[in-house]
């Protein structure tokens, strides 16, 4: 699940409040030394999922997008929660990690918003299934989140990789 815009270190209190009463397991990947420790408790409760890239004796180290596309054969309801962004900066490329984990682990992506100016929290009722062609794909994603307002509006962009008559590349 897409949480997006990302643009206020309130947004995850607000999505895990949100997530709560919509009864969306809703877990969100970090650093597996994060979930340990006299911390770790509160990490986990809080939907913290500790992501252990340590390779398996005779075998490479995997990606963090194999690792994490790996939770959906291991789970059977996950609902795993990417801010694409990847900052709270207003980012005019988005990391892509969310596309290909959907798309490696056959999954749909969902589509999770916090729009302050409408003062609403949700999940689109219409998901992206991946289909290789991320140029189509991501205009659906785009198209979605035009219309959708962060706490700070100008820390906000859509991927304008995907975006008629953009010159990001």
């Amino acid at each position: 699940m897409i949480a997006a815009p990302h643009t206020s270190n309130w947004d995850a209190y607000y999505i895990r409040i949100a997530a709560t009463v919509m009864g969306i397991p809703v877990k969100v990947a970090i650093k597996d030394s994060w979930t340990k420790g006299i911390i770790g408790p509160f990490i986990r409760a809080m939907g913290g999922l500790g992501i252990d890239r340590t390779p398996k004796e005779g075998s490479q180290r995997l990606s963090q997008t194999q690792v994490m596309a790996q939770l959906f054969d291991t789970s059977d309801k996950i609902a795993l929660s990417i801010a694409p962004e990847g900052t709270r900066k207003k980012r005019e490329r988005w990391k892509m990690g969310f596309y290909w984990i959907a798309h490696e682990a056959n999954v749909p992506i969902a589509l999770g918003y916090l729009d302050y100016k409408r003062k609403v929290a949700g999940v689109h009722h219409k998901v992206v299934y991946t289909t290789g062609d991320i140029d189509k794909d991501m205009k659906q994603v785009n198209d979605f989140y035009r219309d959708i307002t962060g706490k700070f509006p100008e820390s906000f962009s859509l991927d304008l990789r995907y975006e008629e008559g953009s010159t990001v590349d």
